[in-house]
């Protein structure tokens, strides 16, 4: 796991936690995408940016954040990027609080 600190200080922010939200659930939170499986490959980066209603560099910058500190994982498919949660990361990070080290 990376640092807690680090991971911390991403989740500080209201539309990183969204964004790890609705990846939780993306069928849930975004339209299907032609070819590529929401839950196993992930959600594209311009379904995010127009969910979240701001601006593709604000976007990018969040999900750069979050990847950085490995919540989600990227593959990149031809020109597009998908971006799902990091399951063992976050589960990692919820025994380590659990341990209150």
């Amino acid at each position: 796991m990376n640092n807690p600190l680090d991971i911390f200080k991403a989740l500080a922010n209201e539309s990183r936690i969204q964004i790890l939200e609705w990846l939780k659930d993306p069928e849930a939170h975004f339209t299907p995408q032609e070819g590529i499986d929401l839950v196993e490959v992930g959600v594209c980066v311009s379904q995010i940016t127009s969910k979240m209603n701001m601006n593709q560099s604000t976007a990018s910058q969040y999900l750069s954040i979050l990847h950085r500190v490995g919540l989600i994982n990227a593959k990149r498919i031809g020109k597009w990027t998908y971006y799902k949660r990091n399951e063992d990361v976050i589960n990692q990070i919820g025994l380590y609080l659990q341990k209150g080290e």
